[in-house]
C-alpha cells in the first residue's frame, strides 16, 4: 500500500491519500479525541503525540496537528502513515458500528418553509457543486449549517477548520459567489462566529 500526502493551505494541517476509498458517501469530521470514538481509525490516529484533529472524505484523510514548536510534520509523519497503514491492511472499519448516521446527518432544504426553503435549497446547491469539490481538494469541507434573515452559517471541517485563509475564504470566495447569485444573502459566517 501506498499513501501519498499532499500539503494544504492550513500548515497544520496534512492531507494523506490512501489510494482507496475512506467514506462510500459524505465526511466525517472528528476536532478532538472524545469525538474520534466513533471511528477505530480516527481513534489511532489520536493516538500519535501531537495530533488534535482527524477529516475523512471520500479517499483521503486530513490530519490536523499541534502547532506546538516540537510538533513539525517530519516528525509526525511517520507515525501516521504507519497508522494509516496498519489499519487499512488489517481491513478494520473505518466508522464504528452504529455511527454511519454520524457521517449523513446535515441540514436541508426541508427544514425551512416558503422562501426560505428556495433560498436554502440554492445555497446548498451552490456549495455543493462549486465550493465542496475545490475545498476536498484542499483536504477540508464546507457544510451548510443554517440560513435566517439573510445570514448563512457554514461548519468548516478537516483543513479548513482553523486555516488562516479560511476568513479569506468565506468572505472573499463563498460570500462574494452567494451574493452574486442569491441576492437575499446578505452575509457568510462560521458557525463559530455565531452570536450567541
Amino acid at each position: 500500500m501506498f499513501i501519498q500526502t499532499e500539503a494544504t493551505p492550513n500548515p497544520n494541517t496534512l492531507k494523506f491519500l490512501p489510494g482507496r476509498a475512506v467514506l462510500e458517501t459524505g465526511s466525517a469530521d472528528f476536532p478532538n479525541e472524545d469525538a474520534a470514538k466513533a471511528s477505530p481509525l480516527a481513534a489511532r490516529l489520536f493516538e500519535v503525540e501531537g495530533v488534535t484533529g482527524v477529516f475523512f472524505g471520500a479517499d483521503f484523510i486530513t490530519v490536523t496537528k499541534s502547532d506546538a514548536d516540537n510538533q513539525d510534520w517530519p516528525h509526525l509523519k511517520p507515525a501516521i502513515l504507519a497508522s494509516i497503514m496498519d489499519h487499512f491492511t488489517a481491513g478494520l472499519p473505518i466508522m464504528g458500528e452504529g455511527e454511519a448516521d454520524r457521517v449523513a446527518a446535515k441540514p436541508s432544504a426541508a427544514d425551512y418553509e416558503g422562501a426560505d426553503a428556495e433560498i436554502v435549497e440554492q445555497i446548498i446547491e451552490l456549495l455543493d457543486t462549486r465550493v465542496r469539490p475545490a475545498v476536498a481538494n484542499d483536504g477540508g469541507d464546507i457544510i451548510f449549517h443554517h440560513y435566517e434573515q439573510g445570514i448563512v452559517t457554514l461548519t468548516m471541517q478537516g483543513a479548513c477548520a482553523g486555516c488562516p485563509a479560511s476568513t479569506m475564504t468565506l468572505k472573499q470566495g463563498i460570500e462574494n459567489m452567494l451574493r452574486h447569485y442569491i441576492p437575499e444573502v446578505q452575509e457568510v459566517r462560521p458557525v463559530e462566529d455565531m452570536p450567541a
